[in-house]
């Protein structure tokens, strides 16, 4: 019989058994949880959401809310469970992160396809070459380890792709409990009005006070690495304190921009007359209940005292209570130019595939589309079908266009962006973007079909 083994349960490696299975095909799930975790685990579920719990923007006007809508029209499991678990967060898809967890887990496990193993792969297995000595062996293999895949299945694909692994960091930004925020200096509201009313908790800022914080920031002890890892930081997770030494006002032309906000009747500032505030830290729910939000943009690897008294000097945060800190942790990926086929099969090892951060796309749904273009392509391979891929006008297509002809001196994983798709000739920026929707849409229906 035919099975297709597993090595991760997280959002790729769950996404990818899902459509596996949907084919008919069984798969081994193997993941080291529930008995252990990685240094950024703390649940015992898989699909376990780490940094932040926001999926990004559902807008057809973005590139991430286009890759959703591919998703969707591709069966994608991990977006049908994420608006089942949502939390309102204006134009972004955002979920209760423990509720998800334990969706996609229950989904994994009563699937009578799909057999889970808690054990840790140290090599990359052999895949059966259709010798019946061999039929214990599976007919084709996806890494899904993600980035923090463990250091001696790393040393396993060094040896088979060379010295071509790469790393660099990632951060998760703090989460403050509901009750610890003072909502008489916070106000409600989504920048430019994208949403519901009370989806986020703005912290107004002074210049005083911004320029105190700042100082805070810049000048607080951060948490000390371990000696085999290295300074390189990805720019879509950078720590906080790391853009605000870019320049004094880097934070206010990003994640605490003062703009696009409309204030509720009666509102004073700093109880002073309203004028507009000179920077605004944005706080997102974590949970349907509201009782948890996280500070947007602000992931840090600051020390664990030092966030508590930075972070108390945002306005409305002077007594913030922490769920959970900030940190800094190591992300691992391949430099997929030189290692990886355009359908993310190891060109050194026929059969054995890599799927989500590790191939290098970076962000929650572009590892969900990495898996299941993985998943889908395992299982054409082992049933005698030729492997198929979207083509590079879709996002999903465009991401794993990327991989392949990206150049490899200096390749950095890549989110979803309008800016890898082949261009249209249309100069309005909003006609632009809905000619890449409808393009896309085209394209992924032919796909799907």
């Amino acid at each position: 019989m035919k099975k297709i083994l597993i090595v991760g349960a997280g959002l790729a490696g769950c996404e990818a058994a899902y459509q596996i299975t949907k084919r008919g095909i069984s798969v081994i799930l193997y993941d080291i949880k529930p008995e252990n975790r990685t240094p950024a685990h703390s649940s015992a579920d898989f699909a376990e959401l780490v940094c932040s719990n926001s999926l990004k923007s559902e807008a057809q006007d973005n590139a991430h809310g286009l890759l959703k809508a591919e998703l969707r029209i591709l069966d994608s499991l991990i977006l049908r469970i994420a608006g089942q678990c949502r939390v309102p967060a204006g134009t972004s898809l955002s979920v209760d992160r423990e509720a998800f967890a334990r969706a996609v887990t229950a989904e994994i496990k009563n699937n009578p396809l799909i057999e889970t193993a808690c054990a840790e792969a140290t090599d990359i297995p052999e895949v059966s070459d259709g010798d019946k000595s061999a039929s214990s062996a599976p007919s084709a293999v996806i890494i899904a380890t993600g980035p923090l895949t463990s250091p001696a299945l790393l040393c396993a694909l060094q040896r088979v792709c060379g010295n071509e692994n790469l790393a660099f960091y990632d951060a998760a930004a703090p989460i403050i409990f509901e009750e610890s925020i003072d909502k008489t200096i916070c106000f409600p509201g989504s920048r430019w009005g994208k949403g519901g009313a009370d989806d986020y908790l703005n912290c107004p800022f002074t210049r005083e006070q911004y320029d105190a914080f700042y100082d805070a920031l810049t000048n607080a002890p951060t948490a000390v690495l371990k000696p085999f890892e290295t300074p390189g930081v990805f720019e879509g997770c950078m720590p906080v304190e790391v853009l605000a030494k870019r320049g004094r006002d880097a934070l206010r032309f990003g994640p605490a921009r003062p703009v696009g906000f409309t204030y509720p009747d009666g509102y004073l500032h700093n109880n002073s007359e309203l004028k507009r505030p000179y920077a605004i830290a944005q706080l997102r729910r974590e949970k349907a209940a509201g009782l948890l939000y996280n500070i947007v943009g602000f992931q840090t690897n600051l020390t664990f005292p030092a966030q508590r008294k930075v972070f108390r000097l945002i306005p409305g945060l002077e007594n913030a209570e922490f769920a959970r800190y900030g940190v800094m942790h190591r992300n691992a990926y391949l430099n997929a130019p030189l290692v990886l086929d355009k359908f993310s099969m190891l060109k050194s090892r026929p059969g054995v595939f890599i799927a989500g951060q590790l191939s290098g796309v970076e962000g929650y749904v572009e590892s969900t589309a990495s898996g299941l273009i993985a998943g889908i392509n395992a299982a054409r391979l082992v049933s005698g079908l030729p492997p198929a891929a979207p083509g590079p006008v879709t996002m999903t297509g465009a991401l794993m266009n990327y991989l392949v002809t990206a150049s490899p001196k200096k390749f950095q994983p890549m989110n979803a962006n309008f800016g890898i798709l082949p261009p249209i000739d249309v100069r309005r920026k909003d006609e632009r973007y809905a000619a890449f929707y409808r393009r896309a849409m085209e394209q992924i229906t032919y796909f799907e079909r």
